[in-house]
């Protein structure tokens, strides 16, 4: 199975337990990855299509096999559960989805005061199907003047899909719209 290398510069944790934890999660499932981290010491990935909690599932494990240490945000309603304690440790960030500007302008001051971050949105901000995307990771981007990193869960062939580094123009609807682009072949999760 090719596991691309985590970068010097990205933001990393865990050890071999968690990583071989995270291998053999993906291996078990069918994962593979197509494509290769580029070398960002901070960047918003996005996280599409979003179709089923099985999606943090195999991120998750992605993560743990690559050694990636990427913060997450997630509705709040989570992070009031049992298992909030497991989903900060994981990364997780509770959104407030009703004070959106507060949390791009929260988001953006934490990539100011990180050195190293990578924040994954599903771009969605749902798991049911969209026909058009939330503007909040085009927003966090552009104000943190970092870089989008795309990545596709792709069900049907079961694979996680790196794209390129793609770079906020100021042009918000090309961009949204070249993005989504990425993802049209991409099947999400169906029974």
């Amino acid at each position: 199975m090719h596991i691309p290398v985590l970068p010097d510069s990205a933001p990393a944790r865990g050890n071999f337990v968690s990583e071989g934890l995270g291998r053999l999660v993906l291996r078990l499932a069918g994962w593979e990855f197509q494509g290769e981290w580029p070398d960002v010491s901070r960047c918003v990935v996005i996280v599409a299509p979003h179709t089923t909690n099985w999606d943090f599932i195999i991120g998750l494990s992605a993560a743990l096999a690559i050694r990636a240490n990427i913060r997450w945000l997630g509705k709040d309603s989570l992070f009031r559960t049992p298992l909030a304690g497991f989903f900060r440790w994981q990364g997780g960030i509770p959104a407030v989805r009703d004070h959106a500007q507060g949390l791009v302008g929260s988001a953006v001051e934490k990539f100011q005061t990180t050195e190293k971050l990578w924040l994954a949105l599903a771009p969605e901000g749902t798991r049911s199907r969209v026909s058009h995307w939330r503007s909040g990771f085009y927003h966090i981007a552009q104000g943190a003047k970092v870089p989008i990193v795309p990545v596709a869960l792709d069900w049907q062939n079961k694979k996680i899909i790196i794209f390129d580094l793609f770079s906020v123009t100021g042009q918000i609807d090309n961009d949204i719209a070249e993005l989504q682009d990425l993802y049209r072949p991409v099947k999400g999760f169906s029974i």
